[in-house]
């Protein structure tokens, strides 16, 4: 067994594991934590817990400590930093007359590396990007090419039912989406019915994939017809009540 809390990195990021036995850690705690890219500044968003070696991936790094209010000042002027980055880097794409797109950027907390992330429709040979970039930054440079689902998460923007992208405000990691979904759910296989703004198929297809599926091996509803969900009786089984009872088929 040991005392971990769940640490992210991005506001919908994925959630990493790290020891954390000498700290008492609550969700919304900023910690100063080692990584395999050096050591980076992130937010708890699963509290201290005891878990057992199976349910994790070992070994386990380590939080060093709770950010103070230096360590806060130091994250906000690496963001700030990013900005101009940004510009830089686009300028030099530019210049090397590159086929991709730059999406974000990001410095490790320790200053230790900077990540561009970009997309591109194939491989792009950057390595004199790099070597260019690296003699302005005066640092580790990672180029990193990102498919359109990641795209979609870091820039954000509105669905097609009104609301802010699930994958930019809480999804945490992708899940595999098929149309196999669209067809137990009888929806239109129209593919702008059914892609989102990344193009891919919606990841809210995979939202009642289960409770379709259940009702499917239930059999037949007293119709016939494969069932679809649970029937609603309004009058309810007491007249009196006024109250809906759900029938399940």
């Amino acid at each position: 067994m040991a005392w971990v809390a769940g640490i992210r990195f991005k506001p919908a990021g994925k959630i990493y594991y790290f020891d954390c036995e000498e700290f008492d850690l609550e969700a919304g705690d900023a910690v100063i934590v080692e990584t395999i890219r050096g050591i980076e500044c992130g937010t708890v968003a699963i509290g201290k817990r005891e878990m057992s070696e199976e349910e994790l991936v070992l070994p386990l790094k380590t939080v060093i400590r709770k950010a103070t209010e230096k360590d806060i000042e130091v994250y906000n002027r690496n963001r700030q930093k990013e900005a101009e980055a940004m510009r830089i880097c686009k300028q030099k794409v530019k210049e090397h007359q590159l086929p991709m797109r730059l999406i974000d950027v990001e410095y490790t907390f320790d200053m230790g590396k900077v990540i561009f992330y970009f997309t591109a429709d194939g491989r792009v040979d950057f390595r004199e990007l790099v070597k260019d970039l690296a003699s302005v930054f005066k640092t580790r440079i990672e180029l990193r090419q990102i498919g359109v689902r990641d795209e979609a998460k870091m820039l954000g923007g509105l669905g097609t039912c009104g609301r802010i992208l699930c994958c930019n405000c809480f999804l945490g990691e992708f899940a595999p989406v098929s149309i196999r979904m669209a067809k137990e759910q009888n929806l239109s296989l129209n593919p702008s019915k059914i892609s989102g703004i990344c193009g891919r198929l919606m990841c809210c297809l995979n939202y009642e994939s289960d409770l379709y599926g259940a009702n499917k091996r239930n059999g037949e509803d007293e119709h016939g017809e494969k069932s679809t969900g649970g029937k609603i009786n309004l009058a309810g089984t007491n007249a009196g009540s006024g109250g809906a009872q759900r029938t399940g088929n």
